[in-house]
């Protein structure tokens, strides 16, 4: 069966990609903890200072100019750190993961469809298969090695935009031979 290599890589791959979640949570959601409670931190004296028409909360005078500046700085300084905390957490999940959890099970339902499409060209679904998985090798995959591993050639990879064209290219193939070949049953290649 041609599509059993696509629903194995499939579950292996969405493991792989899956196991990004955890892998944030523990390693990069602390960091991004703290920056919050930074902000929040800075962003409240500020606010304080803003909510009490500028006057000091400490004298209960207009508050001084550089004192000012400094509470700006500090909370402009808290949101940008905040930011750069969490842009790792959104790189991956926002790439490597949505993006890997979607093709492993775009890579099983073919596989499965796979399974019950009949071409009379027997290599049709060797390269619908192979179609898929170079695709998602070339597109999650490589956001993984870019995102999480911090290759940069990766990016390289990603740029082309070859990853993507693939697997438009392995639905659209899947879809005119799902039209074709479609047996309802289980079909032995």
């Amino acid at each position: 069966m041609v599509g059993k290599k696509n629903i194995v890589f499939g579950f292996l791959f969405l493991v792989l990609t899956a196991a990004l979640g955890p892998y944030m949570v523990k390693t990069m959601l602390p960091t991004a903890g703290e920056a919050q409670n930074a902000r929040v931190a800075a962003t409240g004296k500020l606010a304080e200072v803003v909510q009490s028409n500028y006057d000091d909360p400490e004298t209960l005078a207009k508050i001084a100019p550089d004192k000012l500046a400094q509470l700006n700085s500090a909370a402009i300084l808290g949101i940008n750190q905040q930011i750069n905390a969490r842009a790792p957490v959104d790189s991956i999940k926002g790439g490597p993961h949505a993006h890997g959890n979607l093709e492993a099970l775009l890579n099983i339902a073919v596989g499965i469809v796979l399974c019950f499409v009949s071409c009379k060209r027997a290599w049709m679904k060797q390269v619908i298969s192979w179609t898929f998985i170079l695709g998602t090798v070339l597109h999650s995959g490589m956001l993984i090695l870019g995102a999480v591993l911090d290759q940069a050639w990766a990016w390289q990879v990603i740029n082309t935009g070859a990853g993507p064209i693939l697997i438009l290219l392995g639905l659209l193939l899947a879809g005119m031979a799902t039209a074709v070949g479609f047996r309802g049953e289980i079909v032995r290649d």
